[in-house]
């Protein structure tokens, strides 16, 4: 099973556990218009973010974010959990729309990281 050319994968730092149902947008620098939608899995991963056979036509060498959307997540723990961040961008550069590029956001009520991943 192919996969998207960019890939995520969220968990919540103070749980130790995948994050499912965040909300994630893929936006181009140039007018940052949405490319692509999808949501996290049980495991906490997004692999179809984009159809391995887009990666032509939409992806080109350029400056993308990723928005997460982490408020809904935390407002939906029982009990709901008062968060700080109510959504995550993370801007990151493509060079070569042939490589995979992994987003890990590892996520906590208050704070959050990030780094390419393999």
């Amino acid at each position: 099973m192919a996969i998207s050319p960019i890939t995520c994968h969220v968990l919540d730092t103070s749980t130790g556990r995948p994050v499912q149902g965040i909300a994630i947008k893929l936006q181009q620098l140039s007018i940052f218009h949405p490319l692509a939608e999808g949501e996290t899995n049980s495991d906490g991963r997004c692999t179809d973010l984009l159809s391995p056979a887009s990666t032509k036509e939409l992806l080109k060498p350029g400056i993308y974010k990723m928005i997460f959307r982490t408020k809904e997540y935390f407002d939906s723990q029982s009990p709901a959990v008062k968060s700080f961040y109510p959504w995550v961008e993370i801007s990151f550069e493509l060079f070569r729309a042939s490589e995979h590029y992994h987003i890990p956001l590892l996520i906590s009520p208050y704070g959050f990281t990030t780094y390419r991943g393999s």
